[in-house]
């Protein structure tokens, strides 16, 4: 009988080892599949951030400054800005001659019935 409840006594502490053992085990596996997620964002943030940084030189210089505002038609102290517009048509232009007698339309055709 003492052998059987040492037996048993063993097969119970090995359960109990086991299950304090798979706990940390799959907590251990969670945060290393974090970690590796956490990793990758990281890099991509860091590139985001100096495409950014790049930017942000690029806007401080002042050519860039002199495109965007030529962009929107703004000009410099003392310079004088034109615009041209467009002609209008002239009033003597000559109306596009009539279409030849074959070429009618289909509604030209059906209405000339009537």
């Amino acid at each position: 009988m003492r052998s059987r409840a040492g037996a048993l006594l063993a097969g119970v502490f090995l359960l109990g080892v086991l299950a304090l053992a798979v706990y940390p085990l799959t907590a251990w596996l969670d945060q290393r599949s974090d970690h590796t997620a956490l990793v990758a964002q990281e890099a991509a943030l860091i590139a985001e951030n100096r495409a950014l940084q790049e930017r942000t030189d690029q806007l401080r210089s002042d050519a860039e400054i002199e495109r965007i505002a030529r962009r929107y038609n703004l000009v410099k102290p003392g310079e004088e800005q034109y615009f041209i517009r467009p002609q209008p048509p002239r009033a003597d232009a000559q109306p596009p001659p009539p279409a030849p007698k074959g070429s009618a339309s289909l509604w030209d055709r059906i209405t000339s019935i009537f």
